[in-house]
């Protein structure tokens, strides 16, 4: 089986809604991609392709995405309830939402990792306390 592991450093983000705007002058309708998103997805893709090796699942091949957020406990709770959080027994239920960090990678990885999102055919995502912040992924072909 086909895949790659790789981390992405920092502070977890989950992707924006996209902005709309109308032009005064011609009346037409346009929407874009934030640019805080299109960095975001940008270093995501280049850490893949740090570690990828000539990854690619060609058009057809079903993918599995393998996605682990890792956030720094608060500051600003006891050394107790830290100590919790490390060890999992409290988990982050706080921006950014599961989904939103799920599509972030799968739109930076498309057309990187494989031909399409439209492939991916299983996802496995969580969110968790770490004294490192950042992303876990891994991107393998699904074999069910």
């Amino acid at each position: 089986m086909q895949s790659v592991t790789f981390q992405v450093p920092g502070k977890p983000q989950g992707k924006a809604r996209a902005k709309t705007v109308r032009n005064k002058s011609t009346g037409n309708i346009h929407s874009y991609t934030p640019e805080k998103d299109m960095l975001y997805e940008n270093y995501i893709k280049a850490q893949f392709q740090n570690r990828a090796n000539g990854f690619y699942l060609e058009r057809g091949k079903p993918v599995m995405l393998r996605i682990i957020a890792r956030f720094l406990p608060p500051k600003s709770v006891s050394k107790k309830r830290q100590l919790d959080m490390l060890e999992g027994r409290e988990l982050p239920l706080k921006k950014p939402d599961i989904d939103n960090i799920v599509k972030v990678v799968a739109d930076a990885l498309n057309g990187v990792a494989y031909h399409d999102d439209t492939q991916i055919a299983m996802v496995i995502a969580a969110k968790t306390y770490s004294a490192m912040e950042g992303l876990d992924i891994t991107v393998e072909e699904y074999v069910g």
